[in-house]
């Protein structure tokens, strides 16, 4: 079993495509992507940070500078990136989830 499916957790904050729009142009919050490299390559939001789902776990220490900031998390529908959320959130980060993922934006 996954780390990922161990934490309860609160509920996940949701933003939505035109949102978190608003947000990149007045708010400037950090982008992660959670998907593999192949997708990233082929869409993401620009200036997000790649980091899949099966890394974040080991890759935790590049995240340690956004730990007082807002964490936008996505993936292609919003199931891998409410996973990095819930185990995020666990280690005290302030995350969000794009609802619907880079298929809604």
């Amino acid at each position: 079993m996954s780390l990922f499916g161990l934490f309860s957790s609160p509920t996940i904050p949701q933003v939505d495509a035109e949102q978190l729009r608003l947000r990149i142009k007045n708010e400037k919050p950090i982008l992660l992507d959670v998907r593999e490299v192949f997708e990233h390559k082929s869409q993401n939001i620009p200036g997000s940070t790649l980091i899949p789902l099966g890394e974040l776990q080991r890759r935790m220490a590049e995240l340690e500078k956004y730990r007082a900031k807002e964490i936008v998390v996505y993936c292609r529908s919003g199931g891998r990136s409410m996973s990095a959320c819930k185990f995020l959130q666990a280690q005290g980060f302030n995350v969000v989830n794009l609802s619907g993922g880079i298929l809604r934006w």
